[in-house]
């Protein structure tokens, strides 16, 4: 018989090095490895600064605002009412809504009138809920008709401002 094919591990050191050595020589390119993954520049949203960047991570999602229910109650403008309750449609023209500002889009509504636009904002048309949305506690239908106003004149309209209702 001939010894061509013996055995590379002839004595028990060479057997106990080459165990170390399968275990270790991988377990320590593996580390290599992570080091110099790791080693590069991170860049992302929000590294350029952490601070502040967590501070918008845990800010509030809504915040309360208290009245003072037995403070007189103050008139909001059309431009405010606008703003709070009609611009979430309006501004972006969202469900169909005209654009403010959009002089051939209000053009037939205003032509139908004053009266025909109060009703759409009091009891809704097409996409748009009864009052814009608004808590009648919120916003007077009083408000409701000067922001129908603003928007409405912003478009091109002529319309009046509407009386102020009596004090009670």
């Amino acid at each position: 018989m001939s010894n061509e094919h013996g055995n590379l591990i002839k004595s028990p050191k060479q057997l106990i090095i080459m165990v170390f050595a399968s275990f270790f020589v991988p377990l320590i390119i593996i580390l290599l490895l992570m080091v110099y993954v790791n080693s590069g520049k991170r860049e992302g949203a929000g590294t350029g600064d952490v601070a502040k960047s967590a501070e918008q991570l845990i800010k509030p999602v809504a915040q309360l605002n208290f009245k003072d229910a037995s403070a007189p109650r103050e008139i909001q403008t059309g431009e405010q009412v606008y703003k709070a309750v009609c611009s979430s449609c309006h501004a972006t023209g969202a469900a169909g809504a005209p654009k403010f500002g959009d002089v051939s889009a209000w053009a037939p509504r205003i032509g139908k009138g004053y009266d025909s636009l109060m009703t759409s904002v009091l009891k809704g048309k097409g996409a748009m809920p009864a009052r814009g949305g608004s808590n009648p506690a919120d916003i007077s239908d009083y408000e409701l008709a000067r922001a129908v106003v603003f928007m409405a004149n912003a478009s091109g309209g002529k319309l009046p401002e509407p009386k102020a209702p009596a004090a009670k």
